[in-house]
């Protein structure tokens, strides 16, 4: 009968630190597992996205209010037209706000950065920002620098 209860311990145990270890892994990945209904949807577009994806983070003073829904590229302006869908809550974007491509940290993910403007008239459904600024790239940065240097 011991020896029933050690083994029962030991499975409860292992199947603890499986249900850990999952839910360690989807927290990691950004994944969730309850959906934030409503929400609505704005557009911006970006000369470069320099490897922004979907579900990628949008942000406000570093604080998640939305998230990449889908990347396209516009036919007629040659850009990347992306698609954010921000939690109903946040209703105070206005109309003036601009949208810039960040990393977080050196080398690691891209998200977006919402600055808010100051205009009286808000963000609504399919609303664009205009005022944007894409991802700065490390690979044309270095680029510059060199053909500068060799140009001199």
């Amino acid at each position: 009968m011991q020896m029933r209860t050690l083994e029962i311990g030991v499975g409860a145990l292992i199947l603890a630190g499986v249900i850990s270890l999952v839910t360690l892994a989807i927290n990691v990945s950004g994944l969730s597992l309850t959906d934030r209904a409503g929400g609505y949807t704005i557009y911006a577009r970006f000369e470069n996205i320099g490897g922004l994806t979907e579900r990628a983070k949008v942000s406000l003073s570093g604080v998640q209010i939305g998230e990449v829904s889908a990347i396209r590229i516009d036919s007629r302006m040659l850009m990347a037209d992306v698609e954010m869908r921000i939690f109903s809550e946040v209703d105070y974007l206005s109309i003036d706000s601009s949208a810039q491509i960040l990393t977080a940290g050196l080398l690691g993910e891209k998200y977006i950065g919402i600055t808010p403007g100051f205009e009286e008239e808000t963000l609504k459904e399919g609303s664009r920002i205009e005022d944007t600024q894409s991802a700065l790239v490390l690979e044309e940065l270095i680029g510059k620098f060199l053909f500068n240097k060799v140009s001199e």
